[in-house]
This record gives structure tokens, sequence and C-alpha cells, in this order.
């Protein structure tokens, strides 16, 4: 991490823990909201207006959390109005690198060698993980907001009068219950795989495992109905948050994260609908499997050798 924007010894996956050994994830630094008309957003500070070709999205594949902005990207027709930059999915020393691996990018908009780099751009004096996403301002030279639940949101209503396509994603009349579904998507599952994954005791561990496929069960359940999407027919923000996770799932998690009882193949509801979300137009270019595979299993401290397995198959 950067400690007074000085990078501190190598990459560690695990950030913060508690007294029981339980992953605790670091909380987002930036919070800027671009609005249509750039007034203040729920947080941060105004004068973040949407237009066109003024914004720059830094994502990792590999990244659960850079690929649902991704998908909102791509849902909400944002593609030629906010660039994007792909970076290196292994891990490195320091952190995130750009360029050196098949789909990924170079920095040519700040010629930055690592992400880290933007953060003390920004902030000289910065002390935290320099994670992805980053939605970047090219015309302040700043970064906006690194949070992927904030861009998401925004992407989703910031430039509608430039860009009029893609679902509403949170319509107001179901927005509680999006928002109250989101929170244990992302606690139960999203981020009960980490907790899984980057446990430092059995009982951490055992929690986070039952809490993960309480989960999926759950929600396996929830798709009973024949419905096609978690509320129905109308694609939501619950709908990107579930199935970042669920197309990471039998290639990462279930190996590497010890989430083992069974792969989301095993559930077919599930499985089948995962499958109805990646053939929606756009969404199969935020997924890269070979990016996926790479970084999880360039993560030293789960996987010493550095072996990537060739299965299995989505």
């Amino acid at each position: 991490m950067l400690v007074n924007g000085v990078w501190q010894e190598n990459w560690q996956p695990v950030q913060n823990k508690d007294e029981k050994g339980r992953f605790i994830r670091q909380t987002s630094s930036f919070r800027n909201w671009i609005t249509p008309d750039g007034a203040p957003g729920l947080t941060g500070k105004g004068g973040f207006k949407a237009e066109a070709a003024r914004y720059h999205l830094y994502v990792a594949y590999i990244c659960p959390w850079a690929s649902r902005t991704l998908m909102a990207r791509s849902l909400k027709g944002l593609e030629e109005i906010i660039s994007i930059s792909v970076v290196n999915p292994k891990l490195t020393e320091q952190g995130w690198q750009f360029g050196g691996f098949n789909g990924s990018h170079t920095d040519e908009l700040n010629g930055a060698t690592y992400l880290h780099e933007l953060y003390t751009k920004v902030a000289p004096d910065f002390t935290g993980r320099a994670t992805v996403p980053v939605l970047w301002d090219k015309k302040t030279q700043t970064i906006v907001n690194n949070e992927s639940a904030d861009i998401v949101r925004m992407f989703n209503t910031a430039f509608v009068d430039l860009v009029d396509s893609g679902p509403n994603l949170v319509p107001e009349e179901m927005a509680s219950e999006v928002d109250s579904l989101n929170e244990y998507i992302y606690s139960d599952l999203n981020n009960g795989v980490y907790q899984a994954g980057f446990a430092s005791s059995q009982e951490a561990y055992e929690e986070a495992f039952k809490k993960v496929f309480v989960a999926l069960d759950s929600l396996e359940e929830r798709l009973a109905d024949s419905r096609q999407f978690l509320f129905g027919d109308a694609l939501t923000e619950s709908d990107i948050r579930l199935f970042v996770t669920l197309i990471r799932f039998d290639v990462a998690y279930h190996g590497l994260f010890k989430c083992n009882r069974n792969m989301i193949k095993d559930m077919p509801r599930l499985y089948n609908y995962m499958h109805r979300i990646l053939a929606i137009k756009g969404i199969q270019s935020t997924v890269n499997i070979e990016h996926i595979k790479a970084g999880y299993y360039s993560i030293k401290a789960l996987n010493p050798t550095g072996i990537v397995p060739v299965g299995s198959a989505l």
C-alpha cells in the first residue's frame, strides 16, 4: 500500500483482519459524483458534469468490482462516451501494472507504469491501497471516484441527456428492494468468497464458507419461478452484482478460495441465469476468463507456484 505517498513493501492480498482472522475490506477513498449538471452528488464535491469524452475508466478484468462498472458502461451505451484502460491481471510487487499481458493496455493517458502512480498524482501524500476501478477526469486531471457501487449508479443516471440507452438499473419504485438485495449479495456472496479465500483462521473460513453457500442456495431458490432475473423480467443493479461473482466462481473461487461444496454448474437455475446475462448484448466483452484465471492464480499468498489450472471450462 501507499503510506504518505510512498509505496510500502510487496503487495499483500489481506488488507486488514479482525481478532478472529476475518478479512476486512478497505473503504474507498474518492467519492465524487458525475451528475447531468455538475452539481454535487450524494458524496464529495461538485464540478463533475456529464460530458462526452471527458471521463476515463481504469479497470481490471480479474476484479469483480471493476467488472460491474464495465457492465454498467456497456448496458447504458456509454462505450463511446467513457474510454477505458485495462491493467495487467497479474498482481506485481507494486500492485496493478499497465501492459505486459494480452488484452491489457499501457497508460497512454497519464503515462503511469503502476496504478498507484495515479493516486499519488492526485494526492502526493495518499495513504491506502491503490484499487480498481478508478474513474478519472481528463479535464481536471483527478480521480472522480474509486467506489464501484457509486460508479455503477452514476453511470445509470448521469449521462441520460447524452445517451438514451439501456435499462434503468435502479427503478425508483424498486430502489429500496434493490438496495436491500444488493447489500445481501455483497455481504454474503461478493465479499463472502473473499472472506473465505483470505481467512487467516479455520473459524473465519468456515463462517464465510457457510455464508456463501447459504446465499447461493437462497438465490437458486429465488429463481425457482422461472423468472428471468432477480426481480422478474427487469434487469437491475442486483443482477450485475450477482453475475460478477457467479462468472468467477467455478474458475477461481471454487478451487483457490476453497469455496468447494459445489460449482455453479451444479446449480442449474443459477448456471442458466448466468448464461442469460452473459448473452445480453455487450456483456461478453466485459468478461475475460484468461485474465480472471491469470490474475487470481498470481496471488502468491494463495498460490506460491503461480501455476494456473487448465480448467474449468465455462
